[in-house]
């Protein structure tokens, strides 16, 4: 396993704190988390492509996407679409991004039933590679443990794998 693919959690009483480190410079890292392109090559677990409904990076900007499971192996959710919606709070060019994340439906409402949490995004300047330490913060430690249990760890390996193919597949053009 390369320094690139460790990944670090750490969870203290209602915050979720996942870091990792990337083959890639800290301006290319936080490019493909601020342009709608990069995100649908890379957001949602491996089996999941996203596409973006709307795109507004920016203060109080709206990222509203669905995420739609194209793998046959994942049976039970293939096919299935999942929405999700950020609200950006706060934008710091290559250094960090503060949102509220949502479960949403097609139309951008929130689901209310899902636990929602607000996210700030670290970018950390390592030489030729980055580092993003993501501070997600729930409402409740029960909330967090719903996301635990519905599988957010898994799934957010998974989709930084991707983001690693991915930087990868830019860094050879």
């Amino acid at each position: 396993m390369s320094e690139s693919n460790v990944q670090k959690h750490v969870i203290e009483n209602n915050k979720l704190i996942v870091e990792r480190t990337f083959n890639a410079p800290k301006q290319l890292l936080f490019q493909v988390f601020s342009e709608s392109n990069h995100l649908e090559n890379w957001w949602g677990p491996k089996g999941w492509k996203t596409k973006n409904h709307h795109f507004d990076f920016a203060s109080t900007g709206v990222w509203h996407y669905g995420m739609e499971c194209i793998d046959q192996e994942q049976s039970d959710w293939y096919g299935e679409i999942s929405w999700g919606k950020a609200v950006y709070q706060e934008i710091v060019r290559n250094e960090r991004i503060v949102y509220h994340d949502y479960f949403s439906d097609q139309n951008g409402d929130i689901n209310q039933a899902l636990p929602g949490m607000e996210i700030a995004a670290y970018f950390y300047d390592l030489g030729s590679q980055s580092k993003i330490v993501m501070e997600n913060t729930f409402q409740s430690k029960e909330e967090l443990k719903k996301l635990i249990e519905m599988g957010v760890l898994e799934g957010v390996s998974s989709q930084f794998e991707k983001l690693d193919e991915y930087l990868e597949e830019i860094n050879q053009k």
